[in-house]
């Protein structure tokens, strides 16, 4: 009753109002409500502190797109604007078709191929016939990047021809400016600068007396045991080179793809080098090769009659000038009897050019400095001119040479012995030797080489030394290949001078490198060649002769114009 009272009274002095008491029913009296879905809770206002920190989140964020959109739009427009126009527009390079070499009969040796996989890159192609991997070298492609876009937009030229000559292949690139749509695809496309072809360079070597030597030089070397070979022609009135092969080599074509994974890793671990141009960079030592430069520098020197003869035994016994009771003996490679120069050169006597060299008996010799001499003035011991041939020097070993190189110990007569002869510290190239024959053979000019055709002939030094030496040397050599260490090149097609070598190598001697060098026809001499084979047992008897051999031959019935002399060109007409 109180309660009712208290109920009316309430509302009579809150008007309209209505208290929570008088709808809500005790929470007690309720079934449970889940709180974590807010059910029994009544709603709270937001804070003014939580208002503040929203608005001044999104009023930060709004500042970041206004300054970013300023300077995007204002600040950096122009160049966005570039952008944008080369996301439209695509610049992409037109590759200018590299040169193509040939031989110096028209052949092509290297040429271009369209490519399957990429159509806007021409596809390198070499000639399919072993031997010209080191004359002629290799390219690296135009690189792109893992978007698609050059970084390398020219072939590049590694080794040989193609990198020496690369400024003249490599043409120049033209431009294609592309219009493309936002996805991506061509909509037009516009050449804006045409490509320029590269030049054509012809270069003096035969292609088939290349690849010939080549054949006979690896076919000695897997025959016998050689670890590789090496082979040049010149022609001694031009300088020339008419074939310059090196063995074993690289397939150009593959070192220009690296697709051959297997082929790439043989090569990079050969112990045999076919990296290494042995004719142009190899150094090797020459041995009895030598010995025409020694007659001329005797002659040269006067300190011997080309008819005098010196008995040969097979050895001379020098006394030690410490104590009379030792002696040193100097082995010839056989007992040759009495032998004049002509006939020492032949067949090529140790003792004789022991004496020349350093002197034994009554004999005078030329002592380390004249042979230095001498040899330096057939271009032993410097870089041939020429740059596309390398740049090793050689060694001529003399008093200061031993000196560097053994501790400081002096020059001795068995020293000069042993160089006179062309073993000790001597090291030559192939190429050196090949131009130092080419002056023998036109009587003393030495000529830079030449591998470009139509270059003028480069004469380095006129070694002045009067005809009839030479011609002593010339008649020597040529009885070397009627009876001599040559023979093997007493051919009926042609007459050869020449002079062979054998090089003992090592503490053992049981390793020798075989040279074959010399010139034809000797009448009238047109072409100088050297041929090495590298490293073989010294129980071989086939060799540089053999390989050289087997190329003549194969001249005679496949390029016998080798062979013609001028006085039979002359008749001829």
């Amino acid at each position: 009753m109180l309660g009712g009272l208290f109920s009316r009274n309430r509302r009579s002095s809150k008007s309209k109002e209505i208290f929570p008491d008088e709808i809500l029913i005790d929470s007690h009296n309720l079934p449970q409500f889940d709180t974590h879905q807010f059910e029994g809770r009544l709603d709270q206002p937001i804070s003014k502190t939580s208002l503040i920190v929203v608005g001044a989140f999104f009023f930060l964020a709004l500042a970041g797109f206004v300054v970013r959109a300023w300077y995007v739009q204002i600040y950096n427009g122009e160049a966005y604007v570039k952008r944008s126009e080369n996301n439209r527009l695509r610049h992409t390079p037109i590759f200018a078709p590299r040169g193509v070499i040939q031989d110096r009969n028209g052949v092509e040796l290297a040429w271009n191929a369209p490519r399957e996989d990429d159509s806007s890159v021409l596809d390198r192609k070499y000639i399919d016939k072993e031997g010209f991997a080191h004359i002629l070298g290799y390219v690296q492609y135009p690189t792109k990047d893992a978007y698609g876009f050059y970084y390398r937009e020219d072939f590049e030229g590694v080794d040989g021809a193609e990198k020496y000559y690369d400024s003249l292949l490599k043409g120049t690139n033209g431009l294609n400016l592309v219009e493309v749509d936002a996805r991506g695809k061509t909509q037009a496309q516009n050449i804006i600068k045409p490509a320029k072809a590269g030049a054509t360079v012809q270069l003096t070597i035969d292609s088939r007396l290349q690849a010939s030597l080549h054949a006979s030089i690896k076919d000695i070397a897997e025959r016998v045991g050689f670890v590789g070979g090496a082979a040049v022609v010149m022609d001694v009135n031009t300088g020339e080179i008419i074939a310059l092969t090196s063995y074993p080599e690289f397939d150009p074509y593959v070192m220009s793809r690296k697709n051959d994974a297997t082929m790439l890793k043989a090569y990079f671990s050969s112990k045999a080098s076919p990296f290494l141009d042995r004719v142009t960079d190899g150094l090797y030592t020459p041995g009895s090769i030598v010995k025409p430069y020694m007659a001329l520098a005797a002659l040269s020197e006067k300190i011997i009659d080309p008819s005098k003869e010196i008995l040969s035994t097979g050895s001379i016994s020098i006394t030690n000038e410490y104590d009379p009771k030792l002696s040193t003996v100097f082995r010839d490679w056989k007992a040759h009897g009495y032998v004049n120069m002509r006939r020492a050169l032949a067949v090529s006597s140790d003792v004789y050019f022991y004496a020349i060299g350093g002197g034994y008996k009554d004999q005078k010799g030329l002592g380390i400095t004249n042979i230095k001499k001498y040899m330096q003035l057939f271009g032993f011991g410097e870089q041939i001119g020429n740059s596309f041939f390398g740049k090793s020097r050689g060694v001529i070993p003399d008093p200061q040479w031993k000196a560097e190189n053994f501790n400081g110990e002096t020059w001795r007569l068995g020293n000069t012995y042993h160089t006179v002869i062309g073993q000790y510290g001597f090291q030559v190239t192939p190429l050196q030797m090949v131009r130092a024959y080419a002056a023998i053979a036109n009587k003393g000019k030495l000529l830079d080489p030449i591998i470009l055709k139509g270059e003028q002939p480069k004469v380095i030094r006129d070694v002045e030394l009067p005809s009839q030496y030479f011609t002593v040397v010339h008649e020597g050599m040529r009885q070397a290949a009627l009876s001599g260490t040559s023979v093997s090149l007493n051919v009926p097609f042609s007459e050869i001078a020449a002079k062979s070598g054998t090089a003992e190598l090592g503490v053992s001697k049981q390793s020798v490198n075989s040279w074959m060098t010399g010139f034809f026809p000797y009448k009238n001499p047109k072409y100088a060649f050297a041929i090495l084979l590298e490293k073989g047992s010294v129980h071989n008897l086939i060799g540089a002769g053999a390989a050289m051999r087997q190329t003549l031959d194969w001249m005679s019935i496949n390029t016998p114009e080798y062979f013609v002399t001028q006085e039979a060109n002359q008749q001829s007409q």
